[in-house]
């Protein structure tokens, strides 16, 4: 069993993934090493790597199974970092409107992606998908390592992955694990800003109701 999971799969003995800790030491390790870790989010574990790491990204759609046409979001630890790849200047007024009031939350924001990013995220390129979790693991992992790419801890078209036993059944020792005990939240919705107006990629925990308030005092 990868080290730092609990085998009962239940909330570890101390507050999940707050602070730094070997845990996060070695996850930190496996993502600069180009490997895959497995990490707690505030709505489902993900799949994450470092996508600067030549490969990871290859590794991570493999492991998945996940067709490299359904692009990759991004995690991030905050709103800077998230303007750094977002482009052609930072995110857009609404992009960051909406990040303002849903981060740290479960809302992924698709903007155009600044033009000198090469990531290999897949899809055509253009866009990137944008999060800033409400877990503070996984926003602690991107302010060690940076933006990680991301995918849900399942194979694709299966349901996502909530404990970490199931996690080790499913994905043995080719991931790192970071405990973050049950992980079963609601997706988070998808909003594509790249257009005049918002569109709804995928319905999730922030109501479309709130994003359209939002969205309509610009």
């Amino acid at each position: 069993m990868p080290r730092g999971v609990t085998p009962s799969g239940g909330p570890p003995s101390d507050s999940p993934g707050a602070g730094d800790g070997p845990e996060l030491d070695e996850a930190v390790t496996a993502l600069k090493a180009g490997r895959v870790v497995a990490i707690p989010t505030d709505t489902v574990y993900g799949l994450a790597v470092d996508p600067r790491c030549e490969g990871a990204t290859d590794l991570l759609f493999a492991l998945k199974h996940r067709p490299t046409a359904l692009e990759l979001p991004v995690l991030v630890a905050d709103v800077t970092q998230a303007e750094a790849l977002g482009g052609p200047e930072g995110l857009p007024p609404l992009a960051r409107r909406l990040a303002d009031r849903f981060w740290p939350g479960s809302l992924t924001i698709v903007v155009e992606r600044h033009p000198d990013l090469s990531w290999n995220l897949g899809g055509d390129g253009r866009t990137i998908g944008l999060r800033c979790p409400a877990h503070p693991a996984a926003r602690r992992l991107c302010e060690r390592v940076g933006p990680l790419a991301t995918t849900s801890a399942n194979r694709h078209g299966q349901p996502p992955i909530t404990t970490t036993r199931a996690l080790v059944e499913e994905f043995g020792h080719d991931v790192t694990v970071v405990d973050g005990g049950i992980c079963d939240g609601t997706p988070s919705t998808v909003v594509d800003v790249t257009g005049d107006t918002p569109r709804c990629l995928r319905d999730g925990s922030v109501s479309w109701k709130e994003i359209e308030r939002c969205a309509a005092r610009i």
